[in-house]
């Protein structure tokens, strides 16, 4: 493990191959984009074979036809100065059921208990075809011009299956005790090792983070075991792809440092190196882990798609603030499980060609009205392309999205507000701290406009609707406790507002007209949010609509119609639209660009984006 300074990036899914798993430019570009100031950059995980695919999308290292392209990706990476790894990884049962044509093995028969296909228990001539996949693939590594291989032994993928107790449950010479749930793993790695000359780092969980998996006292002896075996380094990460993502993708809903402490651990027991990972996003992250934990190597991965230049800026070789990671995987996970491919809600140039970012021949005076993420991102874009550009804002910098970071678990949001706002005072930005009129634009003299004035709520028509609340329970001090509150509404918006009512002790219905709970939410957040308001025993109805509200009483007509009585609150989260006053006053004087909800309602990456290739108009 000789690299030039101890950053690495770990495998992310990108999902930007074709079908036929090829290398293709916009890998290229990613990965240039990010070596730069590295010591070593792990591409994405590759399958070995094409019916083993996580994604449809995905690079593979199954055939010989793929090296050309691994080849050139190699060397662009080296000529930026870090060095390569190869990922190398078996998923086993968690091969995409989606994708035709996939197989499914694993230690057991039993499918994945989140879904999933039912595997095949491995027998003897299974062990042979999989050991042959990692062999092949290793000697593909090598041909290609890979620095490392890593060896994929943990996240509930194959080699874990094995290793971990809770799905195990073989009565042969690869099951029961650790010795033989960890023989397969071994046989494998001593497989790769005779193959190529290739040093191999070993990936694993300390912890599944599920009852009876794996544990930290277990890998610490493996890892003691891999370091007698000649294992270059141990990488340490936590939680299963199965059973628990959360902690897998290292979600803005699980706490930042678990994966720390179990690489400690495991630190002080080895002597060949460790990585440590997981939520490595801020300057004061890295301080911590190499002054207090010690760390050998530290993976930065969500952090690097969020900001390319994240590490040389820590370096001070690269100026500028870090654009921030919000831990949010809306745009990175979201996109890859979407079809889409990696994206990134903070960062617009992610997964897209590379715009054309000019200087404007000609500098404009540019008014921006809105100052949410769209408008921010307008302002600062067009900054830095040097036009004059003042920036109208009726209240506060952020817009609506002040309220995204406040339901339970989403303070990492406020990062990205708090970074445009640092951006909008270093790019000389004019902040106007008033609501913009047709008056106000026209006689300053702009040379265009940007409406960015964000969205409303909808108001359905509801008998005797009157006294309602639309986000306001979203801020503490404006939360009711022990009442009983009804939120018309159960997409994003409300279902965020029910899980923060019923944390103060509220006793919440969600009536939802469609057939559909939570829309738009990002997966995990909506896997974790509903899971909680199951707990809290909170009814949700589909396919309902409140047709009248009478006093205490809500009439709500479903498939049979009921009453709820004894109301206190009323929460109306039924949708947005957008709020655009000004286009009709202003079109016919100066040209106008409406961005963001006051155009089309929809996501904080969809706001930033429009934000950001509207300015390039300009």
């Amino acid at each position: 493990m000789e690299l030039r300074n101890p950053f690495i990036l770990p495998p992310l899914k990108l999902g930007y191959a074709d079908q036929n798993g090829t290398i293709n430019e916009q890998h290229l570009r990613f990965y240039r984009e990010r070596s730069a100031f590295l010591g070593a950059v792990t591409l994405e995980p590759l399958y070995l074979d094409r019916g083993l695919r996580e994604i449809p999308t995905q690079i593979g290292i199954d055939h010989e036809d793929k090296l050309p392209g691994l080849k050139k990706l190699v060397e662009v990476i080296r000529q930026q100065g870090a060095k390569t790894i190869a990922h190398l990884n078996h998923p086993g049962r968690m091969a995409n059921p989606k994708i035709p044509g996939n197989y499914f093995l694993s230690s057991t028969d039993k499918p994945c208990e989140n879904g999933g296909a039912v595997p095949q228990r491995m027998e003897e001539e299974d062990f042979e075809t999989v050991v042959n996949l990692f062999v092949s693939a290793a000697q593909r590594a090598e041909k290609a011009g890979f620095d490392f291989i890593e060896l994929q032994m943990g996240h509930g993928y194959l080699l874990a299956q094995f290793i971990s107790p809770a799905v195990n449950d073989r009565q042969d010479e690869f099951g029961g005790s650790f010795e033989n749930r960890i023989r397969f793993p071994l046989m494998v790695l001593k497989a790769i090792q005779q193959a190529c000359s290739l040093p191999v780092i070993v990936r694993l969980s300390g912890d599944e983070m599920i009852p009876n998996g794996i544990k930290v006292q277990e890998m610490i002896a493996l890892a003691q075991i891999l370091e007698k075996q000649g294992v270059a380094a141990i990488h340490v990460s936590v939680g299963t792809v199965c059973s628990t993502p959360p902690w897998f993708f290292q979600h803005m809903f699980v706490p930042k440092g678990k994966t720390w402490d179990l690489a400690r651990l495991i630190k002080r027991e080895i002597n060949i190196p460790v990585i440590f990972v997981g939520k490595i996003n801020r300057f004061e992250d890295i301080k911590r882990l190499q002054e207090e934990y010690q760390a050998d190597y530290l993976a930065v991965g969500r952090a690097l798609i969020a900001d390319p230049l994240f590490i040389g800026k820590y370096l001070g070789q690269v100026k500028g603030q870090l654009r921030p990671c919000l831990a949010c995987s809306e745009g990175c996970l979201g996109g890859v499980k979407g079809g889409r491919g990696l994206h990134c809600v903070v960062n617009p140039l992610v997964g897209e060609e590379m715009p054309d970012f000019r200087k404007a021949e000609i500098a404009k005076k540019v008014a921006v009205v809105g100052g949410g993420l769209a408008g921010m991102q307008a302002a600062i874009t067009l900054a830095e392309r040097g036009h004059r550009v003042d920036l109208f804002e009726k209240e506060q910098l952020g817009g609506q999205f002040n309220l995204a970071w406040l339901p339970p678990k989403k303070e990492s949001l406020k990062n990205i507000v708090d970074f445009f706002v640092d951006e909008i005072r270093e790019k000389g930005v004019n902040l106007i701290l008033k609501e913009a009129n047709k008056q106000d634009i026209l006689a300053a003299g702009y040379d265009a406009v940007v409406l960015a004035t964000g969205a409303k709520p909808k108001i359905p028509p509801i008998k005797g609707l009157k006294n309602y609340y639309w986000a306001e329970f979203l801020k503490d001090e404006n939360l009711p406790e022990n009442q009983k509150v009804v939120v018309i509404g159960g997409g994003l918006i409300g279902v965020e507002i029910a899980s923060k009512l019923v944390d103060h002790d509220n006793e919440v219905v969600i009536i939802e007209m469609l057939g559909e709970i939570a829309r738009g939410m990002e997966m995990i957040e909506k896997a974790l949010t509903l899971k909680k308001l199951k707990e809290h025993q909170v009814p949700i109805y589909l396919n309902a609509r409140v047709t009248e509200i009478k006093d205490d009483q809500v009439f709500v007509s479903a498939e049979n119609d009921f009453v709820i009585k004894n109301v206190d609150k009323i929460v109306l989260a039924a949708g947005m639209e957008p709020f655009n006053p000004l286009q009709k006053e202003l079109q016919e004087h100066l040209p106008v660009y409406v961005v963001g909800d006051a155009r089309q309602v929809g996501k904080a990456q969809e706001a930033i984006r429009d934000g950001f290739l509207t300015a390039l108009k300009i």
